[in-house]
């Protein structure tokens, strides 16, 4: 049996964008004489649906399309398709008709062989399967050129292992187990599994655990591509009953990777998951994040405020190899508190990545705004702007013209605004609201400052392999202390604490759920500032909520995966 793993890129909802996908991918490997033929889950629709699987027709033109495709274009091959399907068995919680099925449809000479539903429904995180789905209950095994190929799908491989809630299925049926009992040597897995920094690895394990233990050949295809927050990297492989890996395709970018099904004899190949250097997933993870999510939504430019910063900085760059340098506007806009370096910096940053950059500057508008809202401050007995040290609400007055001046930029370009807070800055509120959160993606939203600066020296020192005509990030914007520059000599370090002890709070407290006590006890950081940020972290919720999306690449980002109430008495 010669084996094919479709790694493709469908867009959520382009049913016959994602079909000409699929019918071109079936002309390639007939051309390179494959017998079977996998996509990825829920390829025809693309991965997550979320609530379009609730509106009028939509089902029913992924179960019409992928009909036709699989008994026009199958002969001589087998193919299996991911998509929704009605049951006949009870009625859909939410819309009525029937109910759901996340499944596969096996098709050969242009006829329909044999169908499977998921049975493992993952609810946690970004998922919320059984709010669509009705889970399946039998294992599925067909016969492919005298192989003997089970079905699953995604979370019944994966079984919430590599997210931590392996727990989740207790005392539930092993789906790969059962098919092993069936009769299967070879496993097939179309799966849309997230990335998240790290999971790759455990993902192999779990494969080779399940290919071991039940000495079969396991072949797991992930989806490819971007679509809103989430951020799918392919990896696609095979992994023989020994354990060793058969192949394995490259990550973020499509591929047919074709192999026979008894290649053990071949040995281990080289694994680009264990083998890259966690930067480089991070990047490239990005880099496709901001590109799809552009290329999805009908953007092809994009503007961002250069501050002579890191975060803007590493923006910049990400959104230049995503889009091409010229298709980026950088816009400075100095106030009254701004370094001279901070114009300097972005100058330099705009020149090295070729960017076109232009000044803005908001004190003509801050004044004229401080002077209206000095007179409304006299009626109702308030201080003056400027009457002391710079304020909040100066501060914010800043960030808010600044974000009304993208804004506007933005509108007259057609050009997305990408926004440039940090997963620290978000964490804690330091952000404003219809200021510096303006924007319509927000690219390192769930990248902590620590790695924010790693991930941009590590672009500076490999940035020919990465596509740049010289390190692109100045010197002098990663070796200075950070600032928002919306008071004389302002530092972040003057209302945080080093972002090394920052950045471990955040993790322990919004990943790992930690409270207080135990951060200290388990770190024996300053039990002030532990209990200070913590603080903060669940006082800001309310600006998280009204954030820009964010591309998600941690195990917990601030998106549709975290649901904390912002009116609470529990902190």
């Amino acid at each position: 049996m010669r084996l094919a793993l479709a790694q493709v890129n469908p867009t959520v909802g382009d049913i016959a964008g994602n079909a000409a996908l699929i019918e071109r991918t079936i002309g390639d490997a007939k051309n390179r004489g494959v017998d079977l033929l996998v996509f990825p889950e829920l390829v025809v629709c693309g991965y997550p649906p979320r609530d379009l699987l609730h509106h009028e027709g939509f089902v029913e033109a992924c179960e019409r399309e992928s009909k036709r495709i699989g008994t026009t274009c199958t002969r001589g091959i087998t193919v299996v398709l991911g998509l929704p399907l009605r049951l006949e068995r009870g009625t859909g919680a939410v819309g009525g008709g029937s109910a759901l099925a996340n499944s596969l449809v096996v098709y050969r000479d242009n006829e329909q062989i044999a169908y499977y539903d998921k049975r493992l429904l993952p609810t946690y995180d970004v998922f919320d399967e059984d709010r669509y789905f009705e889970p399946g209950d039998r294992a599925v095994v067909i016969d492919v050129a005298g192989e003997r190929v089970g079905l699953a799908i995604c979370e019944d491989l994966w079984q919430a292992k590599d997210a931590g809630f392996g727990s989740a299925y207790a005392g539930a049926p092993d789906p790969i187990e059962e098919l092993g009992k069936a009769g299967a040597r070879t496993v097939v897995v179309p799966s849309a599994s997230p990335f998240v920094l790290g999971k790759g690895t455990r993902h192999r394990e779990i494969v080779r655990a399940h290919a071991t233990r039940h000495r079969l050949t396991m072949a797991s295809v992930n989806q490819v591509g971007g679509n809103d927050d989430l951020i799918f990297d392919g990896h696609a492989c095979v992994i023989g009953p020994d354990g060793s890996l058969l192949a394995a395709a490259r990550g973020f970018r499509e591929q047919l990777l074709v192999l026979e099904s008894d290649a053990t004899r071949f040995g281990d190949v080289d694994d680009p998951v264990l083998t890259a250097d966690p930067h480089r997933l991070l990047f490239d993870a990005l880099v496709l994040g901001v590109r799809d999510y552009c290329r999805k939504t009908g953007f092809t430019k994009a503007v961002i405020g250069l501050s002579g910063g890191i975060d803007s900085a590493l923006t910049a760059a990400i959104g230049a190899a995503a889009l091409g340098a010229e298709n980026i506007l950088g816009v400075m806009m100095p106030g009254p508190y701004s370094s001279g370096h901070s114009l300097t910096d972005a100058r330099d940053l705009g020149e090295r990545l070729g960017v076109k950059t232009v000044s803005a500057p908001i004190g003509p508008g801050h004044n004229g705004i401080g002077g209206v809202l000095d007179a409304v401050f006299g009626d109702i007995g308030e201080p003056a702007l400027g009457e002391t040290r710079p304020d909040l609400t100066e501060e914010n007055l800043q960030s808010r013209v600044r974000g009304a001046m993208i804004m506007a930029v933005s509108n007259r370009t057609g050009a997305i605004v990408l926004t440039t807070g940090n997963k620290s800055e978000l964490a804690v509120g330091y952000c404003t609201l219809y200021g510096d959160m303006n924007g319509g993606l927000a690219v390192l939203s769930d990248v902590p400052k620590t790695r924010v600066f790693s991930l941009s020296r590590w672009i500076n020192e490999h940035w020919k392999s990465l596509g740049f005509g010289k390190p692109p990030i100045p010197e002098n914007t990663i070796a200075k202390p950070p600032s928002a520059e919306l008071a004389p000599d302002q530092k972040d370090s003057d209302s945080l604490p080093d972002y090394e002890v920052l950045d471990e709070i955040v993790d322990r407290h919004v990943e790992r759920k930690q409270s207080a006590g135990t951060i200290v006890l388990e770190t024996g950081f300053d039990a002030d500032d532990v209990a200070r940020i913590c603080r903060l972290i669940d006082r800001n919720e309310y600006k998280r909520r009204q954030m820009a999306t964010g591309l998600k690449v941690t195990g917990v980002a601030f998106g549709p995966g975290r649901r904390v109430p912002i009116a609470r008495g529990w902190h």
